[in-house]
């Protein structure tokens, strides 16, 4: 059995920084893992002025990564960049917190997001990056659901980012969007078992490592809830807004409108809200029944003053196409069912964040 990046970090990540006191992983020092054939390779970058207390910790981590299952050699080195001593005035500013900084070459960020699980969020984000993509946009689909990844099924996406310099990653691409997902880096049966702090570390690397090229706009597909990889992307990452993917029942919106009130208290704009399942429609009789209800988003939409951008149907279309690996907007792009999503695309054109 051939060990994996994830195996690895997580062996990493049990080992102390003495000088932050959290584990190497989550300090950022680990950098240029590389995995082949069992060999494993890894650097730790740190202050030159601390080589000899950070030797016994460059040990630590060889030996963890040796005991793993199915590795047939580590070689794990330090290296250090020297550092100028900053002018006294320059000091207190570097020492205070980065705000959130635009990624190199991606003009728009928005997030797709929900307050619960099995809304349809992926769905939506898939469609939305295809549709804008079909309207002539430059498209990046950012895979940020790392505990349930299914962007790469979804955009019928398959094989293993290349790193030539172990440390710039090349996305794959498919439908005219650019996608980078955890799902490409593991087996579809494998679970991601990670805390917060490898979750945060992960998906900086996503955003920052990820070679985008030039964008006109990145699309994120958030994990439900509002939690750390939430937080970590408007923190870290300039943000034009989000749009809330919701059904109309009365539980899925009781959770939507804690992530609107997340966004809202992390400066993050809410471009809009979709009601998706939103009503279903027979395909023998033609008789069109609102399963989850119906109108809950758009009342919702109205009363906390952010626009409804489309009402996406309940259609088995829709299901076959994103499990077959083709997104309706690019399967059946003259459906009523693509075309609710080209809406959309073009809502957030017009608004200038895509």
């Amino acid at each position: 059995m051939s060990v994996t990046r994830e195996a690895v970090l997580a062996a990493l990540s049990k080992i102390e920084d003495p000088f932050t006191k959290s584990d190497i992983v989550a300090a950022g020092i680990v950098r240029a893992l590389t995995l082949e054939e069992g060999k494993v390779r890894f650097v730790l970058e740190i202050d030159g002025s601390r080589a000899s207390a950070m030797e016994p910790v460059r040990a630590e981590a060889q030996a963890a990564v040796e005991a793993l299952p199915g590795v047939v050699s580590v070689s794990a080195l330090m290296t250090a960049h020297a550092q100028q001593k900053a002018p006294p005035e320059l000091t207190a500013r570097r020492s205070e917190p980065q705000g959130p900084q635009k990624i190199p070459g991606v003009n728009h960020i928005i997030a797709i997001a929900s307050g619960k699980g099995g809304v349809g969020k992926s769905t939506v984000a898939a469609n939305i990056a295809a549709a804008l993509a079909a309207e002539g946009r430059r498209v990046g689909l950012l895979d940020a659901d790392v505990y349930g990844p299914s962007q790469p099924r979804m955009l019928g996406i398959s094989g293993r980012p290349a790193s030539p310099d172990g440390k710039t990653i090349l996305p794959l691409r498919n439908h005219g969007v650019t996608l980078m997902s955890i799902g490409l880096l593991t087996r579809e049966d494998e679970a991601v078992v990670w805390r917060g702090p490898m979750l945060m570390g992960a998906l900086q690397q996503m955003m920052n490592q990820v070679q985008w090229g030039a964008l006109d706009v990145l699309i994120v597909d958030l994990p439900p809830g509002t939690g750390d990889v939430q937080m970590t992307l408007t923190q870290k990452a300039h943000v034009d807004g989000a749009v809330i993917v919701s059904t109309p029942q009365d539980v899925a919106l009781l959770d939507a409108r804690k992530g609107i009130d997340m966004f809202r208290k992390m400066n993050t704009p809410i471009l809009g809200m979709i009601e998706n399942m939103s009503t279903h429609i027979c395909s023998n009789c033609g008789h069109e029944e609102h399963v989850f209800g119906h109108g809950g988003v758009q009342a919702e939409a109205a009363k906390l003053g952010v626009p409804l951008l489309a009402e996406i149907p309940l259609h088995l279309d829709i299901r076959l196409a994103g499990d077959g690996g083709a997104p309706i907007v690019v399967s059946k792009p003259d459906s009523p069912q693509a075309q609710a999503f080209r809406k959309v695309a073009r809502a957030l054109m017009d608004k200038g964040v895509a």
